[in-house]
C-alpha cells in the first residue's frame, strides 16, 4: 500500500514537473515571439521611407535572390524601379538597404562606418580581422602602418614580376593560337594572378602556372575561394553550424589549416632572415622590398610593430584581394575587347607605339596608353570586380534628400547597379570608353565610378591592381587578336567576386599572323 502511495505521489509528481516545463517553454516561446514581433515593426518602420519590391512576410526576397544568376537582373530591375535605393529583405526581419546612386553611396564611403559583419564574415576564417574587415582603431593602426607598401617606389620593381607572370600565361596560350581552339580564359587569368601575387607578396617563385595541381598551398587558396563563393550562393550554408557539419565544410577547414600553416611557415623564416633589419630603408638599399618585408618591419609610434596573427591575416588578405579580384578585373577586360575588336585596334596600335619594340612594359610605359587605360576603366564600370560593398551603421545617417536611417542599420553600395544607372551614365549598357576622356570625367561626381570604393576605406592596393591590369592587357594584345565565340552566351553571378557561372571562351590569333 505505502508503495503505492509512493508511486501515485512520483507520477503525480512528474505530471506536474512536465506541466510547469511545458508553461516555462510557451512562456518563453511567446517571450521570443513578441521580440521578434517587436523587432520586425520598429524595422518596417525605419524602412517606411524607402519603398521597394513587394516581399514574402517569412523569406522576404531570399527565395528570388537564391536562383543562380538571377541575382544581378533583380537588383538590377529594381534599381530602375526605385530610384537611388531599395530594401531587399532576408527573412522577416532581416532588411538590406542597396543604394545605387552617387549622392547616397558618397555619404556612405566618405565615412569610416564598419564593414557589414554579415556580409563578410564568410571570409573571417581564412584572412582574420586584415584590412578589408577590420574596424575602428585597429584598421586606423594597420591602415597608416600598410600605406608605404603600395608607395610607387615599392611597386616599380613589382611591374617585371607582373610581366614575367603574363608572359608565362601567353607562352601557354600558343597552342590555342596555332590551333584556333576556343578555351576558357578566366581559369589561365586566375593562376596567372596568384603567380604574380606570390612574387610580389612573398617573393615566392610557386610555378603555379605549369604545377598548378601540385603544389598543396596553392590548391588551398583556390579551394578556399572556390568554397567561400560556393557558400555565399547557398543560402543554408549561411548558418555556420550547417556549414560546419557538411562535406563543403570539411573541405573548408582542411584547406584553411594548410593555407595558415603555409603562411606562418614563410612569416616564421622572413623574420629569421630579418632579424638584424631594423629600417626598411636600410633593407631597400640592399634589394627591393616586397609585402611581406613592408609588414614585418614597420613600428607606431609606440614602437610597436604588428603581431604575429596581425601580419598572416594582412597577407591572408592581400592574397585574397590581390588574387582574386585582380583575375576577375582581367578577365572581363580581355572578354570586353574580344567583343569589341574595333576598341581591342585601337589599343594594340596604342600599345606597340607605346613600347616601340621592346618585348616588355616598364614603369614609364604605363602612363603611354591612355586609350588603352580607359578601355580598361570601361570594363571596370560595366563589370566591377567587387560587386557590392556592405557597411552596418552606428550612428543615424541622413541622406541628401532628407530620408534617414538609424544605427544599426546595414547598407549595401550596389556597385554594379550604379554603374549601370541611367540617370547617371548615358547609354549604360554600351560599351564607350570614351566616357572617361577627362573632360567627361570633370563632369561626374567623383563617387559615380567606385570599382575600387572610394574614401578613407578605399583599396589601398587599387595601384597596384591597375598597373597589373595595364601590363597583361598591354603584353595579350601585344601578342593575340581576341576573338569573340559566338556560341557561348555568358550568365553572370554575383558571389564575394564578380565572375561568369559558365567561365569567359574566346579564340585567339597570333598578332605577327594579321594582315596589316
Amino acid at each position: 500500500m505505502e508503495l503505492t502511495e509512493a508511486l501515485v505521489k512520483v507520477q503525480l509528481g512528474w505530471h506536474h514537473m512536465h506541466f510547469l516545463v511545458s508553461v516555462l517553454c510557451l512562456l518563453a516561446v511567446v517571450f521570443k515571439l513578441t521580440i521578434f514581433l517587436i523587432h520586425r515593426k520598429e524595422v518596417l518602420r525605419n524602412m517606411e521611407a524607402f519603398p521597394g519590391p513587394p516581399a514574402h512576410w517569412l523569406f522576404g526576397h531570399a527565395l528570388e535572390l537564391t536562383k543562380t544568376g538571377t541575382i544581378l537582373e533583380k537588383v538590377l530591375e529594381w534599381g530602375q524601379q526605385y530610384p537611388y535605393a531599395f530594401p531587399v529583405w532576408f527573412g522577416p526581419s532581416v532588411c538590406v538597404i542597396h543604394i545605387h546612386h552617387p549622392d547616397y553611396v558618397k555619404t556612405i564611403l566618405t565615412s569610416t562606418e564598419p564593414k557589414d559583419d554579415m556580409a563578410y564574415d564568410f571570409l573571417k576564417p581564412w584572412i582574420g580581422d586584415g584590412l578589408l574587415v577590420a574596424n575602428g582603431q585597429k584598421w586606423f593602426r594597420h591602415r597608416r602602418l600598410l600605406t608605404p607598401g603600395f608607395h610607387y617606389d615599392v611597386l616599380k620593381p613589382y611591374l617585371k614580376l607582373m610581366a614575367e607572370s603574363a608572359e608565362t600565361m601567353l607562352d601557354k596560350w600558343e597552342s590555342y593560337a596555332n590551333s584556333n581552339e576556343v578555351f576558357e580564359l578566366s581559369e589561365h587569368v586566375s593562376l596567372m594572378t596568384l603567380d604574380s601575387i606570390l612574387k610580389c607578396a612573398f617573393s615566392c617563385n610557386s610555378n603555379c602556372q605549369t604545377e598548378g595541381g601540385t603544389n598543396a598551398y596553392i590548391k588551398a587558396v583556390y579551394e578556399l575561394t572556390h568554397l567561400i563563393n560556393m557558400r555565399v550562393r547557398t543560402f543554408p550554408y549561411h548558418s555556420n553550424l550547417i556549414f560546419y557539419l557538411s562535406p563543403h565544410g570539411y573541405r573548408y577547414r582542411k584547406a584553411l589549416k594548410v593555407a595558415h600553416s603555409h603562411t606562418e611557415e614563410i612569416i616564421r623564416k622572413r623574420k629569421e632572415a630579418l632579424k638584424e633589419e631594423k629600417e626598411l630603408n636600410r633593407l631597400q638599399a640592399k634589394r627591393n622590398l616586397d609585402f611581406l618585408d613592408i609588414l614585418l618591419l614597420p613600428r607606431d609610434d609606440n614602437k610597436q610593430g604588428l603581431s604575429d596573427e596581425d601580419i598572416r591575416a594582412e597577407v591572408d588578405t592581400f592574397m585574397f584581394e590581390g588574387h582574386d579580384t585582380t583575375a576577375s578585373g582581367i578577365s572581363f577586360i580581355l572578354y570586353c575587347l574580344a567583343r569589341h575588336p574595333e576598341h581591342q585596334k585601337i589599343c594594340r596600335d596604342e600599345i606597340i607605339e607605346a613600347l616601340d619594340g621592346k618585348d616588355t612594359m616598364e614603369w614609364e610605359d604605363l602612363s603611354k596608353i591612355p586609350y588603352t587605360t580607359m578601355c580598361i576603366k570601361e570594363c571596370l564600370r560595366l563589370y566591377p570586380p567587387v560587386p557590392a560593398m556592405s557597411r552596418k551603421i552606428t550612428k543615424p545617417v541622413t541622406f541628401f534628400d532628407g530620408r534617414t536611417l538609424p544605427a544599426g542599420s546595414r547598407i549595401t553600395t550596389s556597385v554594379f547597379v550604379m554603374h549601370r544607372n541611367a540617370a547617371v551614365w548615358e547609354n549604360p549598357n554600351v560599351f564607350d570608353p570614351l566616357r572617361f576622356l577627362p573632360e567627361n570625367v570633370s563632369k561626374r561626381s567623383p563617387h559615380t565610378f567606385v570599382p575600387f570604393s572610394a574614401g578613407p576605406r578605399n583599396c589601398i592596393g587599387q595601384n597596384f591592381a591597375m598597373n597589373e591590369m595595364k601590363v597583361v592587357t598591354a603584353l595579350t594584345l601585344k601578342r593575340y587578336q581576341l576573338i569573340e565565340e559566338p556560341n557561348w552566351k555568358p550568365k553572370l553571378i554575383s558571389t564575394v567576386v564578380l565572375r561568369f557561372l559558365n567561365g569567359i571562351h574566346i579564340r585567339i590569333k597570333p598578332v605577327s599572323g594579321l594582315e596589316c
